[in-house]
């Protein structure tokens, strides 16, 4: 059970692809997700970081409002978006160029939320949802300099053993898919 101030970074990508690695559709609930979470103890703040098109979709912005809402409506996220940058790739087997977009600073604030809230001493127990193991070096100053504490809330198989070996406890989705499914 946790007593400390906790808060929750998710890279909303990374829960996406993650899934459907695992063979499941994105057809978690959110709101779900936090409650099972919140079974170990409050959850202070979530902040829910991902990429998206310029202008974004109506249906975009429509679940964005939601996250934010307040509960027991919605699960009462902090949003913060970013815009995806385009990119031409070649693909050597077609012989042809294509444009695509790629996920961009999503990254780098999440790396700088885990050490800026930890110096600002809004947190004692960190909880992640993301398996990039660029994160190693942000995860691994909290931890060691800091003395806070990591859990991983990830799926099987699309996680860093980087950001795995620093978590005080995992929180294995796979394993609870059933209770946090629309």
């Amino acid at each position: 059970m946790r007593n400390d101030e906790t808060i929750w970074l998710i890279d909303a990508a990374y829960l996406f692809n993650a899934q459907r690695s695992a063979g499941h559709d994105y057809n978690f609930d959110y709101l779900k997700l936090r409650n099972k979470l919140e079974e170990d103890g409050k959850i202070s703040r979530v902040y829910y970081l991902n990429s998206t098109q310029n202008p974004p979709t109506d249906a975009q912005n429509s679940f964005h409002s939601w996250l934010k809402t307040a509960r027991p409506e919605g699960p009462q996220f902090i949003v913060k978006l970013y815009n995806l940058k385009s990119e031409e790739y070649w693909c050597p087997n077609c012989q042809r160029s294509f444009n695509g977009q790629v996920q961009k600073g999503v990254d780098v604030g999440i790396a700088t939320l885990i050490v800026k809230l930890a110096h600002q001493k809004n947190y004692d127990n960190l909880i992640l949802s993301s398996g990039d193991g660029d994160l190693e070096d942000s995860i691994a100053y909290v931890k060691e300099y800091l003395q806070k504490r990591i859990e991983l809330c990830v799926f099987k198989g699309g996680v860093s053993p980087d950001l795995q070996s620093y978590a005080d406890r995992v929180y294995w989705i796979n394993d609870f898919m059933d209770s946090v499914s629309k």
